[in-house]
């Protein structure tokens, strides 16, 4: 490969190569008209099953299975593949065109929420579920909730992207983002040995936060051959800790929601009731057909 000379100024005027190069560009806004569908329920969900989507599904139905009837949610899919999240209904609700982005319609006023570590708070807070009251414990659960917002982004656009999906493998920037990444695995894992969930003993948001990245890591899910490649097996407190996770009902209908990929049987591409986990999945509809 050539050696790659940064030019004094920066300007945009090739493909940059990559499974994500027709999405990417380095100015925001809407690129077409298009508005977003509405459902019955007052919540209003615009997302796809990637780890951040897959937050805030799990989230609604850890909610609906204490009972909580208002986190009813209709799950509308955004292909974002296809450049969805730049129409213009989803950019107002979400003006960083990233999913998921959701619409809270029960208020005087909708109120839209976007970004999920705010998503997930907006909605703990809302229903008082998943956020500890008391001072420390819940600084404690957004000290994980904040870890995860910051240190995703190296798992995911650094390893993951230079890993999985760059068009050529950088020895260099592999080597760099593997690094980190084992690092963070290290920090769970020396945190999970001395607690059952990432802020203490009870299930929280940090929790629902970190697994579809960590959790998905750990049990192989993320990145052909990553988990092997990066031994995540060696992190024993990490597979606990997502096994207990993995093991909960709300967790595996939360994955399913919005999923394109994988099985048709785990894929509900959108969710309107309940009721759609056993009649809409993509294997019934397809049978149909």
């Amino acid at each position: 490969m050539d050696q790659y000379t940064p030019p004094k100024v920066w300007t945009w005027n090739k493909p940059n190569g990559g499974e994500f190069a027709s999405i990417n560009r380095p100015i925001a806004g809407p690129t077409h008209e298009k508005e977003l569908p509405v459902g019955k329920h007052p919540l209003q969900l615009y997302s796809l099953a990637t780890p951040n989507g897959q937050k805030v599904t799990i989230m609604l139905e850890e909610l609906l299975a204490l009972g909580h009837k208002g986190a009813e949610y209709d799950a509308w899919l955004i292909k974002i593949g296809d450049g969805e999240q730049f129409g213009s209904g989803f950019v107002k609700v979400n003006p960083n065109s990233k999913i998921p982005a959701l619409m809270d319609h029960s208020e005087p006023k909708p109120v839209r929420v976007f970004e999920s570590g705010s998503i997930l708070t907006y909605l703990a807070e809302k229903f008082g579920e998943f956020l500890p009251t008391e001072r420390a414990a819940r600084a404690e659960t957004f000290s994980w909730l904040f870890w995860q917002m910051g240190s995703a982004p190296y798992l995911g656009g650094g390893f993951g992207h230079f890993y999985a999906y760059a068009p050529h493998q950088i020895e260099y920037a592999i080597d760099r983002f593997a690094m980190e990444t084992k690092r963070q695995m290290d920090v769970l894992d020396r945190r999970l040995a001395e607690s059952e969930y990432l802020a203490g003993p009870d299930y929280t948001i940090a929790d629902i936060a970190v697994w579809p990245w960590y959790g998905g890591l750990a049990k192989g899910r993320s990145y052909t051959n990553s988990a092997e490649f990066l031994s995540v097996h060696e992190y024993k407190n990490v597979q606990r800790w997502a096994d207990a996770i993995d093991a909960r009902p709300a967790v595996s209908r939360g994955r399913m929601v919005n999923r394109m990929s994988g099985d048709p049987v785990f894929q509900l591409r959108e969710r309107h009731d309940a009721s759609d986990f056993e009649t809409k999945t993509q294997d019934k509809l397809q049978a149909a057909e």
